[in-house]
């Protein structure tokens, strides 16, 4: 379903709302207004299966028949409609999705769902630079190996990862390990690395893949999240053992805090110092950035 033209149109279905009061309807599109939406349209399933509703008028048959068959609309539904770039749309709606069932008393509460997210892409496009990156793990295998690699769009590339997830919270995330050298150097050249820099910067994983490193893969658990399910507690940073301020510091920890210029020799860091300017008296000094660390995937 298109309804508008060059964005991505994300509808969800509500059941027993559609004889709700108006301001039902409106609440809801505040809400998503507060997540980033410009707004929320909507229309209603009649008992006779005709929709009502601000936007009704704007849907063809073939498009009635298409959200019908899709959405398995019945009498009593409510149709919500977000659009916009995907990523944008899909988290926005992600969250009216919850809170409509919420609202409209389809809410479950004290239980456990779980569920296994997988088939993740392999990689994204950034949306400032236009360049391929990874989306998650660069370490993870591509499924297909490197006839994807080779052949497929890298945004179609799918990757073998897995997260489990409970009432929509990520508990563990986990992959397969990319073991084959030459899929992991294409893997990294798909998103932009040369091969010398990958050798360099990884070398002790290739190494021990070339010396015949088994095939293996692993999850790992985040035990905060757990503790915030079992608590009932809805912000994880009162689960997290040594939480940041809105300032990234670390009050209980001291962090960050300034270093001796010889341990900063001893770790090999380097930094650059402010440089005073003189022109106006009011200006602040500038500063160059510091020296990034090598060792990141990501730069």
């Amino acid at each position: 379903f298109k309804a508008f033209a060059g964005k991505h149109v994300r509808a969800l279905a509500v059941p027993d709302t559609a004889a709700q009061p108006r301001k039902f309807f409106d609440g809801l599109g505040e809400y998503a207004i507060s997540l980033g939406a410009k707004g929320l349209a909507w229309v209603r399933v009649g008992e006779d299966g005709a929709l009502t509703g601000p936007i009704a008028k704007f849907l063809t048959e073939e498009n009635v028949k298409v959200l019908t068959e899709r959405l398995g609309l019945a009498a009593g539904h409510a149709v919500f409609f977000g659009a916009g770039e995907f990523d944008e749309v899909s988290k926005i709606m992600s969250g009216v999705r919850v809170e409509a069932a919420k609202r409209a008393g389809h809410f479950e509460e004290n239980v456990f769902r779980f569920c296994w997210i997988v088939d993740f892409p392999m990689y994204e496009k950034d949306e400032e630079t236009g360049k391929i990156d990874f989306s998650h793990n660069p370490f993870s295998m591509p499924q297909g190996g490197m006839k994807d690699l080779e052949e497929k769009d890298p945004l179609d590339i799918l990757a073998w990862q897995y997260d489990i997830v409970c009432n929509g919270i990520e508990l563990s995330s986990g992959a397969i390990r990319n073991h084959e050298p030459e899929v992991m150097l294409k893997a990294f050249a798909i998103a932009g690395y040369e091969a010398e820099t990958v050798e360099r910067e990884f070398a002790g994983m290739l190494k021990a893949f070339r010396l015949g490193a088994p095939p293996h893969g692993g999850i790992a658990p985040g035990v905060d999240r757990i503790v915030m399910l079992l608590a009932d507690e809805p912000n994880i940073r009162e689960t997290i053992a040594f939480p940041l301020n809105g300032n990234a510091q670390d009050l209980m920890m001291g962090a960050p805090t300034v270093l001796e210029e010889a341990r900063l020799r001893e770790l090999n860091i380097a930094l650059r110092k402010p440089v005073e300017t003189k022109t106006a008296a009011s200006e602040r000094p500038v500063s160059d950035a510091v020296i990034p660390d090598p060792g990141s995937p990501r730069g």
